[in-house]
């Protein structure tokens, strides 16, 4: 099971961007910086459990991922923030959130700049269809360079059947079409290799254990009455299938590359 630390956070530094689900940069009680991410956010707690799965199946892949904790925001926490918009997020936020360790002084993956090989290109297109991740697009890489190595980040957009509970049982075949507008989609000249990678190390074992680290408390969804273990096995089913599954989208993505070169 994945060993994931608990931070308490103990200072609100900056908002990272724009945007409605305001991300921030934070301090913890540990000293470092996180890159933290809310759950009164406006995709609420499944935005977290999202870039929690999709992170860590990217790190038991072997794949560079900021660590991952789980990130504590008392209720007094923020009551001397003067936006109001920032206040009411962080009230709204109680609880335990998400950060990643801030990755100071990275800059954004630029295609036109760094040229991706085959194999790891082709893992990284893999991963993004094998967990419907539909943001890693020529507009929005969600890739850093640091330290001259390859980070990826923000997950919060994988598994978005959740947002849709009762597609799940469809999403869970889906050849992800949308691979086609993938940043890495032309350099993935390996697919079929990469396919195998990835089975060889992910098991259902290893997602399973990776959805049994995720807080109870996050997963009390609607959906399932509340009942987090629920929750947790259709996340479980989901991504077991699709593991056993992988022609479905491999194929997507070997005829969408086929298509644009």
């Amino acid at each position: 099971m994945p060993d994931i630390r608990t931070i308490n956070v103990t200072r609100y530094v900056t908002p990272l961007r724009e945007g409605g689900s305001l991300p921030a940069i934070a301090e913890g009680d540990d000293g470092f910086l996180y890159a933290l991410k809310f759950k009164g956010a406006g995709q609420g707690v499944k935005a977290l459990v999202a870039e929690f799965i999709g992170g860590e199946i990217a790190r038991a892949l072997g794949l560079k991922v900021p660590e991952i904790v789980f990130a504590g925001l008392d209720e007094a926490f923020g009551r001397t923030e003067p936006d109001e918009e920032i206040q009411d997020l962080l009230k709204a936020s109680q609880g335990l959130n998400i950060a990643l360790h801030y990755l100071s002084g990275a800059v954004t993956f630029d295609p036109a700049v760094t040229k991706m090989d085959a194999l790891s290109a082709s893992k990284i297109v893999w991963l993004d269809a094998f967990l419907t991740n539909m943001d890693r697009t020529a507009r929005n890489t969600n890739m850093l360079i640091w330290h001259k190595e390859l980070w990826l980040i923000d997950h919060g957009a994988c598994l978005y059947f959740h947002h849709n509970w009762d597609s799940n049982a469809t999403q869970m075949k889906s050849t992800f079409p949308l691979i086609k507008d993938h940043v890495l989609l032309k350099d993935a000249a390996l697919l079929k290799e990469a396919d195998e990678h990835a089975r060889n190390i992910l098991s259902d074992q290893i997602i399973a254990e990776i959805i049994e680290a995720l807080p109870a408390e996050w997963l009390a969804y609607e959906e399932t009455g509340g009942n987090a273990e629920e929750t947790r096995k259709v996340y479980r089913d989901f991504l077991t299938y699709r593991l056993s599954n992988s022609d479905l989208f491999v194929n997507q993505a070997i005829n969408a590359r086929a298509a644009i070169i």
